[in-house]
């Protein structure tokens, strides 16, 4: 079965990125180098094809209290304008997706789910919600674009001729660009100041281009993306977040404020596990499987997700750890052909990220 393209893969391949399936996509995996382009999004603005994500918007009478007892998200407290960060669980406080929630008006609301779990997700919440509230999955007529880095705000305004250095974090706004919808999301998966936009899959190209005029503007892969995420201490769906655990173990408890009944809530806040960030001189990396031991050699868990960190010099890495050795600070991953010292560090592993810069 072939991979989905999103709407600028054409002119990836044409840019002769690197390409790789991803979720079911044929997505670029860096263009002119993961370090480069790591780089040039810290220290000014990085431009991301995140196209193959999926949107669902849920509308109609009931539709708030009805979303508030499927996902763990509380709607309570979000006001229009604003999105926030959450989870739809299984009914043992198991993640099956981190998703973001906007809320338009009081009964209107677009769920952004990752793309490996988009039709699942479909499925779930549809089940979850009254028939008396529409749910339409707009995934494929919606394109999404992430300018993130420092200079994102400008690079933004001079496209667009319009202010944005009043948009707070996780504020929206809904404008117009060509003749089309445009929503800018002060938001993003890089720990950097940035904008998740959303608009018609038939104008991401043009609009692509029209950012990428800007000298302080380059294209960036999924490669970069995750060394980006991982130092801003951010989970990927299927590595630090799964069905298996809660989001308590994953470190992220502290999130499940919602006074709803919703799925899951009950085991939400189990722990037997715990996520941990790791640090590790030299640039060998830990990978996903890799076990995870005590220095005497016992096994206590494994790695999760683990990269060189071009920011700080040194290996950094998450790993699940059983709860009743949570407290150690020592430890040995044993990667391939080898076994590397680790040490427990403190989130975020990158601490001169910009995201939550105030800009007015």
């Amino acid at each position: 079965m072939s991979e989905l393209r999103t709407p600028l893969t054409a002119w990836h391949e044409a840019q002769g990125a690197k390409m790789a399936p991803f979720a079911g996509w044929l997505m670029p995996i860096q263009y002119e180098g993961i370090l480069a382009e790591h780089q040039h999004t810290r220290q000014h603005a990085g431009l991301f094809d995140i196209c193959h994500m999926g949107e669902f918007r849920i509308q109609g009478a009931g539709a708030d209290v009805a979303l508030a007892a499927a996902v763990s998200h509380n709607l309570a407290t979000l006001a229009p304008g604003k999105c926030r960060y959450g989870f739809l669980l299984n009914a043992q406080g198991g993640v099956l997706d981190d998703c973001i929630i906007y809320r338009f008006g009081p009964d209107d609301f677009m769920v952004v789910v990752n793309a490996a779990c988009a039709a699942s997700d479909y499925a779930t919440l549809r089940e979850r919600l009254p028939e008396a509230v529409q749910m339409s999955d707009i995934s494929a007529e919606t394109a999404k674009l992430d300018l993130q880095g420092p200079d994102a705000v400008d690079v933004l305004e001079k496209a667009l001729g319009q202010n944005f250095h009043d948009l707070a974090y996780f504020a929206f706004r809904q404008t117009n660009w060509d003749g089309a919808p445009l929503l800018v999301s002060r938001t993003g998966y890089t720990g950097e100041l940035g904008f998740e936009l959303y608009l018609p899959a038939a104008k991401a190209e043009a609009f692509w281009k029209l950012l990428l005029t800007d000298a302080r503007v380059k294209p960036v892969g999924l490669g970069a993306r995750d060394t980006l995420r991982l130092e801003a201490g951010l989970p990927l769906y299927g590595h630090e977040l799964d069905e298996k655990h809660s989001p308590a173990e994953a470190g992220m408890g502290r999130m499940l404020t919602s006074t709803a009944d919703y799925v899951g809530k009950a085991g939400a806040q189990t722990v037997r596990q715990v996520l941990l960030p790791l640090r590790i001189e030299g640039r060998r990396a830990a990978r996903n499987g890799d076990i995870l031991a005590l220095p005497g050699g016992e096994a206590v868990g494994a790695v999760t997700s683990g990269s060189f960190a071009p920011s700080l010099g040194c290996v950094i890495a998450f790993a699940w750890v059983d709860a009743a050795h949570a407290d150690k600070t020592d430890f040995v991953v044993r990667a391939a052909r080898a076994e590397l010292a680790a040490s427990r560090t403190e989130l975020p592993f990158y601490t001169e990220g910009t995201a939550r810069k105030k800009l007015s």
